[in-house]
């Protein structure tokens, strides 16, 4: 039972950790430029599914550096979620692996 939730609203509930599915992120470069305001940064993100079935993954990044930021490389589509929430629904193969990057500049 669930109280205290407002009416048609979203309810998130964490229901245990997924074992057979894993992800593990890595920081591959980072660049600051404090004349021209700018920090660019890459990250790799391993996706791996031990599933004997194809499985989407969600991965969810927040963009924490600042509110002005963009994605300049990708290697999967993305939906913004608000103003520093993006989310890479990536689908992974059955006993395989599938591996994320994505570039974000930002500005200020």
């Amino acid at each position: 039972m669930i109280t205290h939730t407002a009416s048609e609203q979203t309810v998130k509930v964490a229901s245990g950790n997924a074992f057979d599915l894993t992800a593990v992120r890595r920081q591959t470069d980072f660049k600051v430029d404090n004349m021209k305001r700018v920090i660019d940064e890459s990250f790799e993100v391993k996706l791996d599914n031990q599933k004997t079935q194809p499985t989407t993954i969600h991965t969810v990044e927040h963009m924490g550096r600042g509110e002005n930021w963009d994605i300049t490389a990708k290697s999967s589509d993305f939906t913004k979620i608000d103003s520093s929430t993006i989310d890479f629904p990536v689908t992974v193969p059955a006993k395989g692996e599938t591996i994320l990057t994505y570039t974000v500049h930002y500005s200020w």
